[in-house]
């Protein structure tokens, strides 16, 4: 391939083919830096012209970034997706086969706030599973130190919370 950055786009394409939940940009970052493929800024320039091109989506969720793969995406990597040495595949199936568990529940445990227009502040916390929502909470809270602290208790407690639920409502 002669345009070294062209291979990290259809890296990162492929990345996101092989999952049905969207990745951070942390999680693609995580296994790309670690094997030493290129570098932080320069993945970061072909996460942002994935975005720009329409190829990838972004969702921003408190300070992490969520991407998934479009239409054209997909499109993009099956006529091109010969160009990725059979090894860097390799690599890349074998990493999801041993963390795909850690990756899924990293982002489908959500939680994010906003001050609303009455001056409060609002906690949004959900739990999906195969992109259904399983819980979807907002809670109103007076400070924005609250509302992070609620944000943070659901990253480490959602499970104890939904199975609590699910034993009071049923």
């Amino acid at each position: 391939m002669h345009d070294p950055l062209t291979l990290y786009k259809l890296i990162v394409l492929y990345m996101l083919s092989r999952v049905d939940f969207p990745l951070t940009k942390a999680q693609i970052g995580d296994f790309i830096l670690e094997k030493e493929y290129t570098t932080f800024l320069t993945l970061q320039q072909a996460i942002g012209e994935l975005i720009d091109s329409g190829l990838v989506t972004a969702q921003s969720i408190r300070n992490r970034t969520h991407l998934s793969i479009t239409k054209e995406g997909r499109e993009t990597l099956n006529f091109f997706k010969n160009q990725i040495n059979e090894s860097i595949k390799t690599d890349i199936d074998e990493f999801f086969r041993q963390n795909e568990i850690e990756l899924r529940n990293e982002v489908s445990i959500l939680a994010d706030y906003y001050k609303s227009t009455t001056g409060e502040y609002e906690a949004h916390l959900i739990a999906r599973d195969n992109g259904i929502d399983l819980v979807n909470i907002s809670i109103s809270v007076p400070s924005e130190e609250t509302a992070v602290s609620i944000c943070d208790n659901w990253q480490r407690k959602n499970q104890e919370i939904y199975q609590y639920l699910i034993s009071q409502l049923f």
